[in-house]
């Protein structure tokens, strides 16, 4: 698609989507009513975590600690003077009586964060979920509020249903369709009803009064998912509800914590009025638009303002001293995708940048929810640090990252087959012993690629000060074999993985002995390559339990045979039995007793002259070759004797 203009645009009814910040919809080409975003932003979800484990916590001052950073607090620490990315020794200054909890092992926020995922997944009957980090969620909704729409009794706004089933109507809540279910932009009252213009008034088109119908629908969905979260499983989420994720998430963060935000319409300009999501987005500093980077940002700045834009002191990132709007990039003098495209352009931008970062400032957003994936895209472990310059401690570092890395491996590509548990609870003795042993870890996913990136410092200047870089550096390989190797504990594993492989990888990463003074090391498990899946997308299918259990399986569809003792009639040419006619010549001696002919694995004796035919035999393959040519001695059936006499006549 192709499109420039100042917020500007028509609006297709089929196309629109509504967004939902945790729940989040679909959005083709522009905003639109068609989806529904549900943008779930758990609030303060580290502290959460802590908090759910230790209720006690939610009423006292708590901040989580990474390093010496507070990466998160609660609000009651927030009222105390504590924030995010502060020092932790300034935070004890600020609030003594603080408690502030070691948060570097993440183990707890991705069960957390994974739990809470799959409930919300329920509820998407696209199943288009997708997680953004550990504490956000988009879910497309869009054929739950299609459905619902047509389900509205126009006369009776007030006593709606939402049905959240498809299959049984009585599974839903009720909501007043007369009203939009907590806070907008811009702000309406909420204790009185809409007013007329949003249900089809003269300065509403229908398109755009449709949207409003399919977002107060969004709104009251938000609202019952937000609050049954936070029954059910203990965590407060913040909301947004629009068309798109740019909008969702950031209509999401207006009213924090434990509210909701819908952004209303005009999506579009029409006539005189002005488009709210324009309005929305005038006021945001361009280096808050999701989609928009650090890096780009920068640059936009700088030819906004014409030189290098002032930063604060700052321990990450810095806060800018001077902001440059959104308003301020979309009416700066012949500012478009052409002009954006000269400034970001160039070597290693990608094609299309332009147009892209254009679109984001109009509010235009296109991108899809994924649908939910079995397995991650990519595993990945880092750590930052003060000064890293020695081998040793490289290698120890390097053996943390491996042990974290093959840890979340292992839990994340991997998974108990308890498929065969209820089976040996059946079996028992030594069947259920040997059952029991198949039910083991099985790969979901093999990763193909290993990456290590390091983030080295610069040098020192002249003056005395380090010139500000995030640039990285990476170097790739094959992952190897032993990654796979489940009999072996991790602490093993990792030891392999850093001498075999890292260490070498690290020297091709920085040939020189000495001199690197790194800030930043991270190991990358990428390249997934399903296996072993019962998708249909899978690299293999695992059969091997198929194999090893099929005896128990079908037998109650099992047939014995229970044949008597058949007397050979040399007069007959063959003796009819079970329905099939056995060749006399094919019967085998009655001498060998052994039970099994070797030359012929489909038939036996038993010790009394019993014949057997295997089931899996048709009728055309016991036919024997019971006779043979007295001209040239080839053996052949009797339905052949005829053809190959003729065959001898031709040649005569």
């Amino acid at each position: 698609m192709k499109w420039k203009g100042m917020g500007k645009r028509s609006c297709s009814t089929a196309n629109d989507i509504v967004s939902f910040q945790a729940a989040t919809a679909s959005s083709n080409h522009v905003p639109s009513i068609h989806a529904l975003m549900y943008k779930q932003d758990y609030d303060c979800f580290y502290a959460a975590v802590f908090e759910k484990e230790d209720p006690k916590l939610r009423s006292l001052p708590l901040a989580v600690q990474q390093k010496q950073i507070i990466v998160t607090c609660n609000y009651e620490a927030r009222r105390h003077g504590l924030y995010k990315l502060q020092r932790v020794t300034e935070a004890r200054k600020r609030c003594p009586e603080a408690i502030i909890v070691l948060g570097e092992d993440l183990t707890r926020f991705r069960n957390a964060s994974k739990e809470n995922y799959n409930f919300l997944r329920r509820f998407a009957w696209s199943g288009k979920v997708e997680r953004l980090g550990f504490d956000e969620v988009f879910v497309d909704v869009t054929d739950m509020v299609d459905y619902n729409i047509g389900m509205i009794n126009h006369n009776s706004l007030q006593s709606s249903f939402f049905q959240l089933s498809r299959h049984d109507p009585t599974v839903g809540f009720d909501f007043d369709c007369n009203k939009v279910s907590g806070h907008t932009f811009p702000t309406i009252s909420a204790s009185s009803p809409v007013p007329h213009r949003y249900w089809g008034g003269l300065s509403l088109s229908s398109g755009q009064s449709s949207l409003f119908l399919r977002l107060v629908l969004g709104s009251h969905l938000a609202q019952h998912l937000r609050l049954h979260l936070e029954e059910h499983q203990g965590y407060s989420a913040t909301v947004g509800i629009s068309t798109s994720k740019l909008i969702s998430k950031l209509v999401g963060n207006v009213n924090k914590p434990r509210g909701q935000t819908t952004l209303l319409p005009p999506y579009y300009s029409i006539d005189t009025d002005e488009s709210n999501v324009t309005r929305f987005l005038d006021y945001h500093d361009i280096g808050k638009i999701p989609g928009i980077g650090f890096k780009t940002a920068q640059k936009i700045r700088d030819y906004v303002l014409g030189r290098p834009a002032a930063f604060d002191a700052g321990l990450v990132y810095g806060g800018t001293k001077e902001s440059v709007t959104v308003k301020d990039v979309r009416l700066f003098p012949a500012m478009g995708d052409d002009l954006l495209e000269k400034v970001l352009g160039g070597s290693g931008a990608p094609k299309g940048i332009g147009m892209k970062i254009w679109g984001l400032v109009n509010g235009v957003d296109d991108s899809e929810v994924s649908k939910t994936r079995e397995v991650p895209q990519q595993i990945s472990i880092e750590d930052s640090y003060i000064r890293l310059d020695t081998m040793a401690e490289v290698e120890k570092e390097l053996r943390l990252l491996s042990k974290s890395l093959l840890s979340r491996i292992r839990a994340d590509l991997s998974c108990v087959d308890d498929d065969d548990q209820p089976l040996a609870e059946e079996l028992g003795g030594e069947e259920n012993q040997s059952i029991s042993a198949l039910s083991k870890r099985q790969w979901l996913a093999c990763p193909r690629t290993l990456r290590l990136t390091t983030r080295p410092r610069p040098p020192t200047n002249p003056d005395g000060a380090r010139s500000r870089t995030f640039n990285r550096v990476s170097r790739s390989c094959d992952m190897p074999f032993l990654i796979l190797n489940l009999s072996s504990s991790v602490e093993e594993l990792s030891e392999r993985l850093v001498h075999e492989t890292l260490i070498p990888l690290f020297h091709k990463l920085h040939p020189e002995k000495s001199g690197w003074n790194l800030s930043l090391m991270n190991l990358c498990a990428t390249n997934m390559s399903l296996t072993a899946a019962s998708a249909r997308d899978g690299a293999g299918r695992d059969i091997s339990k198929m194999f090893k259990t099929q005896e128990h399986v079908l037998k109650e569809w099992r047939v014995d045979d229970t044949d008597t003792t058949t007397a050979v009639n040399d007069e007959t040419p063959s003796n009819k039995r079970h329905g099939k006619m056995v060749s006399v010549d094919q019967v085998a001696p009655t001498e060998d007793l052994s039970g099994h002919n070797p030359e012929n694995d489909w038939q036996s004796l038993t010790d009394e002259g019993q014949e057997y035919v295997d089931s899996w035999q048709n009728d055309d393959e016991v036919s024997g070759f019971d006779y043979t040519c007295t001209m040239c001695g080839l053996a052949m059936p009797h339905f052949a004797i005829a053809a190959h006499e003729r065959f001898h006549d031709l040649k005569d």
